[in-house]
């Protein structure tokens, strides 16, 4: 018997092109990235050089007194001295030149100056200083132990007062100097009525009547005047301060010598007689 071979027709793979497009995508992108780095890299050899002449330059600059104090700008000063303001500007920047100056440091200084509430402190380049305040305004002039000073509605004491101050020619007594919440809270009471005194007794042209008000007991507030030569007090209650101010005096003119005080009992007035007569 006779065996059939049978034979196996094997089909050679076809070689798979790539797409030109590939090809030339692949050649682009090997050799793109050093055709790209050598500008970077000159870019920042160049930003490199402008620094280093930019400090050596300032360094030049500073080390030359281009930056020395030659000018300070001050504003929004009333009652606040500017001249100390000025002169603790000089001292601070002194040595350290305008641009070396802490700021920070120097408006804290500023700040410390009578009335300056707060201060706004910039350096106007190559060599000035401006210096902006907000103040801190007097409301009032309290007695403070044996002196006067000037106080605002934070209760801060500014200034000593100076005598014949004609914005505030009522003076106020009773101020609590301890240092206690109680005796803040009150004694900011004791200035919103003092302002509300002098507000009523402008009203009624009665303020330059009145030489003080004693606010020692918030309960009973008195206006202190004097009369035929003699100190007399009006105790007022907690309202309607023009007008009992003005019935008041009405009352009791020509007769300090008599009576020491005028008080309200509700819609009554009795008039109190003086232990010792002069």
């Amino acid at each position: 018997m006779s065996t059939k071979r049978k034979t196996v027709r094997v089909r050679p793979k076809r070689r798979v092109r790539k797409k030109s497009g590939e090809t030339a995508s692949k050649r682009v992108s090997d050799w793109s990235f050093p055709g790209r780095s050598l500008p970077a890299l000159i870019s920042l050899i160049a930003i490199a050089g402008l620094v280093a002449v930019g400090f050596v330059l300032y360094t030049n600059a500073a080390g030359s007194g281009f930056f020395d104090l030659r000018s300070v700008e001050i504003y929004g000063v009333s009652r606040a001295p500017a001249e100390d303001i000025e002169k603790i500007v000089r001292v601070n920047v002194g040595r350290a030149g305008v641009w070396n100056t802490d700021l920070q440091e120097l408006k804290q200084k500023i700040e410390k100056v009578p009335f300056v509430k707060s201060a706004a402190v910039a350096r106007r380049l190559p060599a000035g200083i401006v210096v902006s305040i907000s103040e801190r305004v007097p409301v009032a002039r309290v007695r403070i132990g044996n002196g006067d000073f000037l106080v605002d509605n934070d209760g801060e004491i500014l200034a000593p007062a100076e005598s014949g101050d004609t914005q505030f020619p009522v003076l106020l007594l009773g101020w609590d100097q301890e240092k206690s919440e109680r005796a803040a809270k009150e004694n900011s009471e004791r200035l919103k009525l003092y302002q509300k005194m002098l507000t009523e007794w402008r009203d009624y042209d009665l303020a330059t009547r009145v030489k003080a008000v004693d606010l020692t007991s918030l309960r009973e507030p008195r206006a202190v005047l004097d009369d035929s030569g003699f100190p007399i007090s009006i105790v007022l209650g907690r309202d309607n301060f023009g007008r009992r101010l003005s019935d008041g005096i009405k009352a009791i003119v020509g007769k300090g010598e008599i009576f020491e005080a005028v008080e309200f009992m509700g819609p009554n007035m009795r008039l109190v007689e003086r232990k010792q007569k002069r």
